[in-house]
């Protein structure tokens, strides 16, 4: 299986890939301030390739807990200028880590290659109208305003569901869609171990996969730790995350991120070809 994500072609059956976190934001839980001036930005995003980052995800609002939401032109001004940037000085897909319409639609007129949605299209159904006109990839996360189920991973296939349903109605191609199972979001702390642990079941969608836990509170819980502190609980649930079949992981450190999954890959590959070799 194979995505194409701007000029890029992504082999999702046999590889991971690194989405390189780039918050211009003042108030992001972990990086907040670090990187909204264009400089700093464009010396972070080249430092984010060197190290092995195959897309870039720019986020101009915070969604850390307690966030205060912008508005829609705020946003705008603050993304718009990195994501031409970046496409002016780098060949590399570009993502927009937004949910508002408003904000897609000037992000995908910029060069902005790919969608981000955190709402899986259920925030604004305008959303998914623009990824289909666009016929750009997306990425759609499971998302919840409260942690209320009945039975939580069927409850969560079935949300993804609802989310590949008004995908399929406005037109968005199967095979433009990755799955992210939402860590963070939507559930208890005990509901994340739950859903990392299970996310090879996202698979049976039919999609390729999101795991985007890097420095979340779920790894600050298990471990007690702040948000600057949390490498080594992203390094494992990112090894987690390949073994169980996600083909893309979102981090901050991609460095230390891209050797991990390497290895994993690695070891992972070696067992495919041993398999095929005991066919043959």
């Amino acid at each position: 299986m194979t995505m194409k994500i701007g000029s890029r072609i992504f082999d999702t059956e046999n590889n991971c890939y690194i989405m390189g976190i780039l918050n211009v934001t003042p108030d992001s839980f972990s990086d907040g301030g670090r990187w909204n001036d264009l400089e700093r930005a464009g010396r972070h995003t080249e430092d984010m390739i060197r190290e092995g980052a195959a897309i870039i995800d720019v986020g101009g609002e915070s969604i850390r807990p307690g966030h205060v939401k912008i508005s829609t032109e705020e946003e705008i001004d603050r993304v718009v200028p990195y994501i031409k940037m970046i496409k002016e000085k780098f060949d590399i897909p570009v993502s927009i880590d937004s949910y508002k319409p408003e904000v897609i639609e000037a992000a995908l007129k910029a060069g902005a290659d790919m969608v981000n949605d955190i709402w899986g299209l259920k925030y604004d159904r305008r959303c998914a109208e623009l990824i289909a006109r666009y016929d750009v990839p997306c990425c759609l996360m499971h998302n919840r305003d409260e942690a209320d189920y009945e039975d939580f991973m069927p409850d969560l296939l079935a949300d993804l569901e609802e989310t590949l349903s008004i995908a399929e109605q406005a037109g968005i191609k199967r095979e433009r869609i990755i799955l992210d199972p939402g860590v963070g979001f939507g559930k208890t702390y005990e509901q994340n171990l739950i859903v990392i642990r299970e996310l090879d079941q996202l698979r049976t969608l039919g999609c390729p996969v999101l795991l985007a836990a890097s420095r979340k509170s779920v790894i600050g819980n298990a471990l007690g730790l702040p948000s600057d502190q949390r490498l080594e609980g992203t390094l494992s649930l990112s090894v987690m995350g390949v073994e169980r079949g996600a083909s893309f992981i979102r981090v901050h450190d991609v460095k230390e991120n891209y050797r991990a999954i390497k290895m994993t890959r690695a070891v992972l590959n070696a067992a495919e070809n041993s398999k095929e070799e005991e066919r043959a």
